[in-house]
């Protein structure tokens, strides 16, 4: 199916409404594209945003047909979807885009290793069952996201501990550092990565607090990450976007952790740093239209803005004034009207000439923002 972006009623249909969505319908808006939303929460980010906005499950496989038949183009800003829904609807010629086959790979963790695996791809080794050797990483099959089913089983203590579910085991890796690449792939083949970015996590809550662009990596470690990430969608024979996060080990060695094939919280930075953002190229891919540019404008820090703990109820943000008043600070707040301990909340890009001036204003801006009720 063609989709001709110069109509000026393109239907565009998002699957979830969370803050992903929000900020892929703020781009779609530029382009004057009509944004349908499926979300189960009414007073989900992109709720008050998209043109049109249906409360529903997006597990519900009447729900996500039915919504899928009311638009030209699909798409999606989370991998749990009803596939067979999908799947009906591009048999009937909905345009779906990245392939929902390529979703349902991505969904399940032990296919997503297996697939890196048989291509040769660096990754992690998995086991069936539980491995006699300490320490090791279970994962929940399906389901996890935002460091949820992932569990570290360091001693014989954690053992009682460990997550409920279908896991696969994986083998415990002396991480040195995290980064994450997206890639864009077109139809027509054209490949284009953002520069590689390096991730710090909370480690109360096993998700990311703080990432720098570019990553404090070797020239070579950047170009492998970029080698590996065009290789591996270009596999897939992907459109859209792909975030891939990588360990690298302590010999230096690029390791895949896991990918995720759509816009990203490793990509937030890019709105205001990177000549084309992640949301922009997002549309751009899934249109088939030429890529834009990721070459850097600006060094930045983006920081997570985490609910505190300890605080459960309508939002309060602390400290707002004074961390706008820091130059090349960019607030994003997602419109979330409840916190909870460790809920993303909203992220903050600090941009500026210099990365280490950059990093300052970010712990500044740090110590200053709190997320409370």
């Amino acid at each position: 199916m063609l989709i001709n972006i110069q109509k000026s009623n393109l239907k565009l249909g998002i699957i979830a409404g969370g803050q992903l969505g929000k900020m892929l319908i703020q781009e779609a808006s530029k382009w004057d594209i009509t944004t349908y939303v499926l979300d189960d929460d009414i007073s989900s980010p992109a709720s008050s945003i998209s043109t049109f906005f249906q409360k529903g499950s997006r597990l519900d496989y009447k729900t996500v047909y039915q919504f899928g038949k009311k638009v030209d183009i699909l798409t999606f800003e989370i991998e749990s979807i009803n596939i067979e829904a999908l799947l009906k609807l591009q048999n009937e010629g909905i345009l779906i885009v990245p392939d929902p086959k390529i979703l349902q790979l991505f969904q399940n963790k032990e296919a997503q290793k297996a697939f890196y695996l048989a291509n040769g791809l660096p990754a992690v080794r998995q086991h069936a069952t539980v491995p006699l050797e300490l320490p090791f990483v279970q994962k929940l099959k399906t389901g996890g996201y935002d460091g949820r089913g992932v569990f570290v089983v360091k001693n014989q203590q954690d053992m009682s501990q460990m997550l409920e579910g279908d896991s696969i085991y994986e083998d415990f890796v002396d991480i040195k550092k995290e980064i994450a690449v997206i890639v864009a792939r077109n139809k027509k083949g054209q490949i284009q990565s953002f520069p590689a970015v390096e991730l710090v996590f909370n480690k109360e809550a096993n998700l990311v607090e703080r990432l720098i662009c570019p990553a404090d990596i070797t020239k070579e470690q950047h170009e492998k990450a970029k080698e590996l990430s065009h290789f591996l969608i270009d596999k897939l024979e992907m459109s859209g976007l792909l975030a891939i996060e990588f360990f690298i080990d302590s010999n230096g060695n690029l390791i895949i952790n896991e990918a995720a094939p759509r816009p990203h919280n490793s990509g937030h930075h890019t709105i205001e740093s990177v000549m084309t953002s992640q949301y922009e190229q997002h549309i751009r891919a899934i249109l088939n239209l030429p890529l834009g540019s990721t070459e850097i404008k600006m060094p930045s820090v983006m920081l997570n803005l985490l609910g505190e703990p300890g605080y459960i109820g309508n939002v309060l943000y602390e400290g707002l004034e004074d961390a706008l008043a820091i130059d090349g600070v960019k607030i994003h707040l997602y419109g979330k009207k409840i916190t909870k301990p460790f809920r993303k909340m909203g992220h903050i890009t600090i941009i500026d000439k210099k990365i280490n001036v950059a990093l300052e204003k970010a712990d500044r801006v740090n110590k200053l923002l709190r997320v409370k009720s």
